[in-house]
């Protein structure tokens, strides 16, 4: 008896271990991260956060509509809720209609229209090329930070993929360049996938040159391909951190008098997303390149592409 008791255990152990798996380590940080916000909120008015109850959250919910959170971070907020609570162990209904109910009428009350950041266009990376181009500080940093936007604008990526990026993930062929791409966030259980960038025309703002010029002068010939500076120009083994990428499209949006309040390291992302669409791209070939799995959201950077250019306002002779 008692070994089939351990047993029990040892399974139970291991399917908490699977569900932990199930999820890419930063989706988990990110769940914990919005889970610690409801916990905090429990403590305040004396309830418990693990396991909880579709009443509780509720009110949650509702606190946080008084705070004039977006639907997206509300939505997401739930779900990492219960994501938390089924890690750990615990049933907890996120579709009781005490929850349901209560996110359609702040929905209803509040809106959902989401606004997020701006893209990052072809005439604005174009401007922060020239910027890094125009900047006196030694050629090795400019070259890492332009190869970072033009990779990141050209081949769709999210910033995450940027910094994950390893020289064994570069091929170089006669078209342009392969780029292997081990995992990411639609892709969780590393099937990769492989992007293919082309050369351009005009070598001051193709990607393919720029990597070939970073990876020469780095001298950079295993591991991470976009790594952190020590002091002076010295190049370090640390791979640069995701919010780097966000950081330094900051950085030279203002050097360039941009105001960079509204854009992010998904701007170059959406920037590449936006500008296919204005230039006549088929969705299929978008989401080749992004790796949207879905066409909601490719559907809407095509729809704001196309905002001027299929406007009604267009047929009337004034």
């Amino acid at each position: 008896m008692n070994e089939i008791i351990t047993d029990v255990k040892a399974l139970q152990e291991e399917t908490l271990l699977n569900l932990k798996n199930s999820k890419a380590i930063n989706t988990v940080r990110a769940y914990k991260s919005d889970f610690n916000d409801f916990a905090l909120f429990c403590a305040q008015n004396g309830f418990k956060a693990l396991p909880s109850e579709p009443k509780i959250v509720s009110l949650y919910l509702t606190y946080l509509s008084t705070k004039n959170v977006k639907m997206s971070t509300l939505k997401r907020r739930l779900v990492s809720i219960g994501v938390i609570h089924k890690l750990k162990g615990h049933y907890l209904d996120t579709k009781h209609p005490s929850i349901i109910e209560n996110v359609m009428g702040i929905k209803r009350r509040k809106g959902s229209i989401q606004r997020g950041k701006k893209p990052l266009l072809i005439n604005i990376l174009k401007t922060i090329i020239n910027v890094i181009d125009e900047e006196i500080k030694e050629e090795i940093k400019k070259l890492r930070d332009r190869s970072i936007i033009l990779i990141g604008f050209s081949g769709g990526f999210r910033r995450n993929e940027i910094v994950s990026l390893d020289y064994e993930d570069l091929e170089f062929v006669q078209e342009g360049l392969k780029i292997n791409l081990k995992r990411s966030k639609t892709d969780q259980f590393g099937e990769g996938s492989i992007k293919a960038l082309p050369y351009f025309n005009n070598s001051q703002y193709c990607p393919v040159d720029s990597i070939r010029k970073w990876i020469k002068i780095s001298k950079i010939s295993s591991g991470a391909l976009f790594r952190r500076f020590k002091k002076g120009s010295k190049l370090s083994e640390h791979r640069l951190t995701d919010q780097s990428v966000a950081l330094l499209i900051k950085e030279y949006l203002k050097l360039a008098g941009i105001e960079s309040k509204n854009y992010s390291g998904h701007s170059l992302r959406s920037g590449f997303a936006t500008s296919a669409a204005e230039s006549g791209a088929e969705e299929r070939s978008i989401m080749a390149m992004t790796g949207h799995k879905s066409t909601e959201m490719v559907r809407r950077y095509i729809k704001e592409a196309n905002l001027f250019k299929d406007n009604a306002l267009n047929k009337i002779k004034i």
